[in-house]
Formats: structure tokens, sequence, C-alpha cells
């Protein structure tokens, strides 16, 4: 019985794959000619879909278009541009220690040093402790334009100095994706000053806030005696 099984699988394989002519993409699925719907064969092109679907819904909620789902792996970051062993996210840290700096016998990594924590307002001196934050993150710059930059641009965006700073590593996570309208740093005395680099990034990459967030955005700086 099992043999007659295993056989009739085998034999129904071909018949699926030529009842749908064109086969499946690369996500297990297609589109269907006659009503135009996609659907899937595999469970991770259903995963996909639903993904796909998600973004496309809040897009259309924000009143933007969707090209593509965010993949960080798509904008290529801690890179050795200059090509010393040292990445970005050591350069980032050698630059921004006010204090006594320890570094690899190799040059190649920064383990201590003395970093004040704009976030924070707290001094910390384990390089282990601290994550370099990206101010416009990858992600909001993704759904705000950056999703159809050529990868060299995403890579330069990624790993650009004026968009990185040295951070508490909970409260870079605590902010994730999320812009200054959703987000701000706990320590105020630093609030303007992280607008303004928000301002001077937005301005650098021409990526621009959707219109319920440039309200926002417009009354935080106004607060500031800053403009956009």
């Amino acid at each position: 019985m099992r043999m007659e099984y295993a056989v009739l699988s085998v034999l129904l394989i071909p018949l699926l794959v030529v009842a749908h002519p064109g086969g499946v993409d690369s996500f297990g699925g297609h589109k269907n000619k006659s009503t135009g719907e996609y659907h899937c064969h595999r469970d991770s092109c259903r995963a996909a879909h639903n993904q796909v679907q998600s973004a496309t819904q809040d897009a259309e909620k924000e009143g933007r278009s969707f090209s593509q789902l965010y993949d960080r792996k798509d904008y290529p970051h801690w890179s050795d541009l200059d090509g010393d062993c040292m990445n970005t996210r050591h350069e980032i840290l050698a630059a921004s220690s006010v204090g006594n700096t320890r570094i690899s016998p190799d040059g190649c990594y920064v383990s201590s040093g003395q970093w004040n924590d704009p976030f924070s307002g707290k001094v910390y001196v384990r390089a282990s402790d601290l994550d370099v934050d990206h101010i416009v993150p990858l992600k909001w710059a993704h759904i705000h334009g950056a999703a159809e930059w050529p990868r060299n641009l995403k890579e330069k965006f990624a790993n650009d100095p004026e968009n990185l700073l040295a951070v508490d590593d909970a409260l870079n996570q605590a902010k994730g994706a999320k812009g200054p309208t959703e987000w701000m740093p706990p320590n105020q005395n630093y609030r303007c000053e992280y607008l303004s680099r928000w301002v001077l990034v937005l301005r650098k990459y021409s990526l621009a806030m959707q219109p319920g967030e440039n309200r926002i955005f417009q009354k935080q700086l106004s607060a500031c005696s800053l403009s956009s």
C-alpha cells in the first residue's frame, strides 16, 4: 500500500506542474492568467506573499507607493571602505571616543575608550555596550524612497558617518526603524541636535517624510527653531 501511494505521488507531481502552465516563480507561486490573482504552492511563498500584502497595505494607508520588501542585506554596512582593516562601526567608535582608546594589536577593532552617549546622557567605556545607530534608519529610508536606489548608493548611505552615532545599545534597539515622529532620545538636551541631524541626512539623500509625518516633524523643528 505504501509503495502504491509513493508511486501515485510521483505520478501526480508532473500533473500539478502541467496544471499550471509556466510553472512557479522563485518564491514558489504564480499568477493565474484567467483571474490575475497570485497564489502559492509552497509555505515559503505564502509567508513572503503575506509580507508583501501587509507592506502594500501599510503603504496605501500612508499614501505612498510600495516597491519591494526591506532586506537589511541590500544595504551593506560596516564596510571597510578605506581598506585599513577597520570597518565603519569601529571607525565611528575610534572617532567619537573622548578618552584613552584601546585598539586591537592589528589595528582593526576598538575595545574600549570613553563615549558620551547623546541618547542617554551617560558615559561608557566598553565598546561592547554601544551600538552604532543609523540616525535615519535603513528600513525607514527604504520605505521613504531608498528602495529604488542602486546598491552602491545604499552602501554609501549605510556607512555614511554623517548618519552614524555611537549610542547605548538598548536605546538603539528600542528606536528600531522609527522616525522622530515616533521615537526621540530620552535625553531631552540632545533632542534638537537629533532633529538637526535628521534634517541634514534627509536633505543629503533627498528623502522625504509622508504628509502626516511631516506635519508632526515641522512642529518638532519649530519648537527647536529649526527648519527643513
